[in-house]
């Protein structure tokens, strides 16, 4: 069934609701393009922004129904944070990160969603990279670490981080421990020439209680096999980790490539092509071939990204997990249409002339974040098609984190 047949015969209120959030999404992009600068500047997003996507519904997409939430598809989530990355990059980002750190706490058991969800929105920043311990006490564990990167950490309320919990025995295991954000401390040594509106902090935490039921194992995580969930089965929202979160990143990309895209023509009308007779650029073959060229780029990311989705919610429909090997395809697509938005953006930036490096243009900040984004771990173009190709060739992709 295809995203499109999905939304076609859902209940009226949930088609309703996904449209309305989309729709006011739309409406703000104007708002989140202006901001662009000032949000960079103070290297965080405008409270405004944030202010504007509550109102909109967004931080409700992924919160469960039965705790007040819109509970929207994959699909549907895809969609709206693609049209925020038209308007900013770096909210896009942010609006990822805690979109699918939302829903992965509905891995949890259902005790922990209680407290997450009470107030059926909520907004959770994430670090994958296991740089914490935990060491197991009466009732819970003791968490001490230190996570780079952390995007969303200054908005967010709740906060996951990956950790290795240290056994009496000595032996380790990843897990993944789940605590309040106000538990954390953030160090203000966010300084980059990319996706600075961010806020991609270090964040540290320094003994702190962690009760059982907000630490799972990681690879328990990682194939959505947590216990004591309400979510399980067919649901048609229990979607495998990783190919959940590698769908909404690519939503990210294309979202930024057609907001560029849209800035480079608002950009082009009466501009010449300095040092030659061209009065008016757009009459220039070149410049038609690479618009033509970029659009049909993005165009092409866009329609690969149907095609995951589509496998993606068969499979939370039918309530199954994708194999491994789907997991690895996924990775690979979704990479490869990033991919392609970053070329149409790269492509757009070098026919924009001298001008489009002032910090007042926006299509420069748009070119900096999407290149900045790029070189995420999980991004990176040529390790996941690696792992698609190794699947492509029969090969096993020697790895779980898929």
């Amino acid at each position: 069934m295809s995203p499109s047949t999905a939304l076609s015969t859902a209940p009226s209120t949930e088609a309703e609701s996904a449209e309305s959030v989309l729709e006011a999404v739309r409406e703000i992009v104007p708002a989140l393009r202006e901001n662009g600068q000032e949000s960079e500047e103070r290297r965080w997003i405008l409270d405004e922004n944030i202010e504007l996507l509550e109102k909109a519904g967004v931080f409700r997409m992924a919160v469960p129904k039965r705790f007040g939430g819109l509970d929207l598809s994959l699909a549907e989530q895809a969609k709206v944070i693609s049209e925020i990355a038209r308007g900013c990059p770096s909210t896009a980002w942010v609006t990822m990160v805690w979109v699918t750190s939302t829903w992965t706490a509905t891995l949890y058991p259902d005790r922990t969603q209680e407290e997450v969800f009470a107030d059926g929105s909520v907004r959770i920043s994430s670090a994958f990279a296991p740089t914490g311990t935990l060491v197991p006490v009466e009732g819970g564990y003791r968490l001490s670490g230190t996570w780079r990167y952390n995007s969303g950490c200054r908005g967010a309320d709740w906060n996951f981080t990956a950790v290795m919990v240290e056994r009496p025995d000595g032996a380790e295991e990843e897990a993944m421990a789940l605590l309040p954000m106000s538990e954390m401390a953030i160090t203000d040594d966010w300084h980059v020439s990319a996706g600075s509106a961010t806020g991609s902090a270090t964040t540290t935490a320094t003994d702190v209680f962690i009760p059982d039921h907000h630490v799972v194992g990681f690879e328990e995580v990682m194939f959505s096999a947590t216990g004591d969930r309400s979510n399980t089965g067919a649901t048609g929202r229990n979607y495998g980790l990783l190919s959940f979160v590698m769908a909404e990143c690519a939503a990210v990309f294309t979202g930024i490539a057609r907001g560029a895209y849209e800035l480079f023509l608002e950009r082009l009308p009466g501009r010449g092509i300095t040092y030659t007779p061209w009065e008016d650029q757009s009459l220039h073959p070149l410049t038609q071939l690479q618009v033509a060229t970029a659009a049909n780029k993005i165009t092409a990311a866009e329609a690969l990204a149907e095609v995951w989705l589509e496998l993606l919610q068969e499979r939370a429909d039918a309530g199954e997990q994708p194999t491994l090997a789907e997991k690895a395809i996924v990775r690979g697509q979704t990479a490869f249409a990033a991919q392609l938005a970053k070329e149409a953006v790269e492509l757009l930036y070098t026919a924009s002339g001298g001008s489009v490096i002032q910090r007042s243009v926006p299509f420069q900040r748009f070119h900096r974040d999407i290149q900045g984004f790029s070189l995420h771990a999980l991004a990176q173009v040529n390790v996941n098609l690696e792992l698609q190709g190794r699947v492509l060739l029969g090969l096993d992709p020697e790895t779980y984190f898929l």
